[in-house]
């Protein structure tokens, strides 16, 4: 099965397995894990932030990064298109009383300033929600895995600073931009206050994320992480994945990204398939189907019988996205296979 829905289906190495059987384990909760530690203090470094927390999953840092920051009535603002609103359940309002506000998502992902500006609200009116937080995301996953440059991260801190509004950067795939930016992390990241990364896409790892801000912002995050029971115990078995993740697959997201471009350039050949081969800067492809006689639901079965799973996002749309787990040699076997089904 050649499995293009997402980088979450990536599974550990053989080297990785090993690694992580070996690595020692603690209590985390007493924060006496010691692979978890040397994750989290790893990571900081990394950020140049100065302090980190390991967590379950990408889902559940952004909702304790939001929660963290926000008091129950209060707003954040964030994208049409990002994932804390289109994919994460409603949580922030579900579990956390606050009020989400909804910019329209550019392309590339980002919101236009002005927007972020104009619907900044009114200190001192009790109409109003008082707004706290701007959530942004980079790479921005709905948005064709579009990497942000930190020159527009700098132009949004420059505005929210005016208005005492913190930053939470969604930076599920950040190592993914930086590769693509060809910008460290810690560049690319320092205009925010919090950030969540995902260990367990592109890098690899079977599970966990991370979150980074400084250490006041991090020790609330340990304790709302406990009441959500993200709180484990012999956690460093997952942890230490993270850390072979870090010192191991991120370089190789660069292949990642050229096997999509590849992917994206022979899709573009095919006769029903519509793609917009420019906006392929990462992992992540869209394409659209135009095959008038052929419905969505018909094109994904065929895929599924001849071992491909593509993800499907509704009205002719479906998304591809490369992998550790998917490689060069397989682009012609897809291509091949898609060609068939259309011709057919």
């Amino acid at each position: 099965m050649i499995d293009l829905r997402s980088d979450t289906v990536t599974l550990p190495s053989k080297e990785m397995k090993e690694f992580l059987i070996k690595s020692p384990l603690g209590d985390d909760v007493y924060g006496e894990d010691p692979s978890v530690c040397n994750l989290q203090n790893q990571v900081a470094d990394i950020f140049n932030k100065e302090a980190a927390l390991f967590v379950p999953s990408g889902t559940m840092a952004n909702l304790i990064s939001v929660l963290t920051h926000c008091n129950r009535g209060e707003e954040i603002l964030l994208g049409n298109k990002s994932h804390i609103f289109y994919y994460e359940a409603g949580g922030v309002s579900g579990f956390g009383g606050i009020h989400s506000h909804q910019l329209n998502n550019n392309d590339d992902g980002t919101i236009n300033i002005d927007d972020i500006k104009n619907n900044i609200r009114k200190n001192g009116d009790d109409h109003f929600p008082e707004t706290t937080l701007l959530c942004l995301e980079n790479t921005h996953n709905y948005c064709y895995g579009s990497p942000i440059h930190l020159d527009y991260f700098q132009n949004v801190k420059s505005l929210i600073d005016k208005h005492k509004i913190k930053l939470h950067l969604d930076g599920a795939r950040i190592f993914n931009a930086s590769v693509a930016l060809e910008t460290p992390v810690n560049e690319l990241t320092k205009n925010a206050d919090s950030i969540s990364c995902c260990l367990s896409k592109g890098l690899s790892s079977p599970v966990g994320s991370v979150i980074i801000g400084n250490t006041k912002f991090i020790t609330k995050a340990k304790r709302i992480r406990k009441a959500l029971g993200g709180g484990m115990r012999q956690a460093g078995i997952l942890a230490a994945a993270g850390i072979f993740s870090l010192n191991n697959m991120i370089e190789r997201l660069e292949e990642d990204h050229a096997n999509a471009l590849e992917l994206a350039q022979k899709l573009s050949d095919l006769q029903y398939i519509s793609i917009d081969v420019k906006k392929v800067k990462t992992n992540i492809l869209f394409i659209n189907l135009e095959k008038n006689n052929m419905a969505d639901e018909q094109f994904l079965n065929q895929l599924n019988k001849n071992n491909i799973k593509i993800d499907y996002k509704g009205n002719r749309k479906f998304r591809l996205v490369t992998h550790y787990g998917f490689n060069k040699s397989q682009i012609n076997i897809v291509i091949e296979i898609i060609n068939n089904i259309l011709k057919d």
